[in-house]
């Protein structure tokens, strides 16, 4: 409850005493206001700056593990899937069934269908199942602790994607380690885009999914830092579950637009799928692809994400994933759990991709993951 009532205060203050500007010196400030003079937060600003440029560059290495045990034969392993209409849960299975492949696995993906009942369901289908593993494809542990308890109970490995908050192992809810980018670091990344993008003023929405603990806390540290900037006005916060975005955004992007006009100029989502559902209500305002409101997303970086970044249709970033380095870490953390070996602790760096740096590509990885895991596999 106290925590509650300070985060709606927060929000209050945020919404209040909004300024209006456009995207930095390049178009200038909405008409009718007057020339803004600096922005309110110079050494975030140039903190800032300096983030997303490490962000963009393109000349990195693959710095995961070289070594590992090498591939155990004939497992099989259940990848239950928050929802196959999240475009990253869905990218992950994707990579997963391919990494399967390279080092001779069986595997099955069983659809939640984004509800509890379902990944309920869906779980204890993939525990009746007794496979080698489970993977856990972006959902809260706690929504299943029956189930997770009975897997536990017959030692079937658990591997979470974006299943809690941090990368690495977990003890509550026993994961044998949960494969993530920082969560602290792509909320981080993604403020400072908008900060840096408008110059250090800007009126910025933020896309949510209040129902996923993981989601949740991404957005919380997004406003955090959004907050860090005087002039960096809030105007919403959108609580849109990722399963509604089709039917929800639209409606609530042509609220907004009445609501906000041109004051609106930022958006940060926490999924790419917003930016998505957003753009027919965008186009139906008439407002140009490349124009504001410019929005990033803070996650997952699917194909359509860069496809609508590249064409320069409502989207301008994103933070992405690297969904298929992390499906094939999925598949060699496992083969180190069958193997008694511990996890192999890699956290994959963040990025921000832009028509300026993807080249045209549709997804980003780390250079070389895949070479590297087949060597460690086959013993090399």
């Amino acid at each position: 409850m106290r925590r509650a009532a300070v985060v709606a205060l927060a929000c209050a203050l945020a919404a209040s005493a909004l300024v209006a500007c456009e995207r930095g010196s390049s178009t200038g400030p909405a008409p009718g206001l007057p020339e803004p003079t600096r922005a309110g937060c110079p050494a975030g600003l140039a903190r800032a700056e300096a983030a997303v440029r490490r962000a963009e560059r393109t000349d990195t290495a693959w710095d995961g593990p070289v070594a590992g045990p090498p591939a155990v034969p004939g497992e099989r392993i259940v990848y239950v899937a928050q929802t196959m209409t999240n475009p990253g849960v869905a990218g992950i299975a994707g990579a997963v069934r391919e990494a399967a492949r390279a080092i001779g696995w069986g595997v099955r993906v069983i659809d939640g269908q984004g509800t509890p009942a379902g990944v309920q369901g869906a779980f204890a289908q993939a525990v009746a199942l007794r496979p080698s593993g489970i993977v856990l494809g972006g959902f809260d542990p706690r929504l299943t602790s029956q189930q997770v308890a009975k897997a536990v109970g017959r030692r079937i490995p658990l591997i979470g994607w974006h299943a809690v908050a941090s990368p690495g192992p977990s003890r509550t809810p026993r994961l044998f380690t949960n494969v993530t980018t920082r969560v602290e670091d792509v909320a981080r990344i993604s403020a400072d885009w908008v900060v840096a993008d408008s110059h250090g003023r800007a009126g910025a929405v933020l896309f949510t999914d209040a129902s996923i603990p993981f989601a949740h806390h991404k957005s919380d540290l997004i406003r955090q830092r959004l907050a860090a900037c005087p002039d960096i006005r809030l105007l919403s916060v959108e609580n849109i579950p990722v399963q509604d975005t089709g039917t929800r955004t639209p409606q609530e992007v042509s609220s907004l637009l009445a609501r906000f006009g041109r004051r609106w100029t930022h958006s940060v989502a926490i999924n790419d799928v917003y930016f998505a559902d957003a753009a027919p209500a965008l186009r139906a305002a008439r407002r140009k692809g490349a124009g504001a409101p410019f929005n990033i997303g803070a996650g997952d970086g699917d194909p359509s994400a860069f496809q609508r970044i590249n064409s320069r249709q409502f989207q301008t970033a994103t933070v992405p994933e690297p969904l298929s380095q992390q499906g094939w870490q999925i598949v060699d953390e496992f083969n180190r759990a069958f193997s008694g070996a511990p996890p192999s602790g890699y956290t994959a760096p963040v990025r921000i991709a832009t028509a300026a740096n993807s080249a045209g590509a549709t997804a980003w990885d780390p250079p070389g993951f895949r070479a590297a895991y087949r060597r460690i596999w086959g013993g090399g």
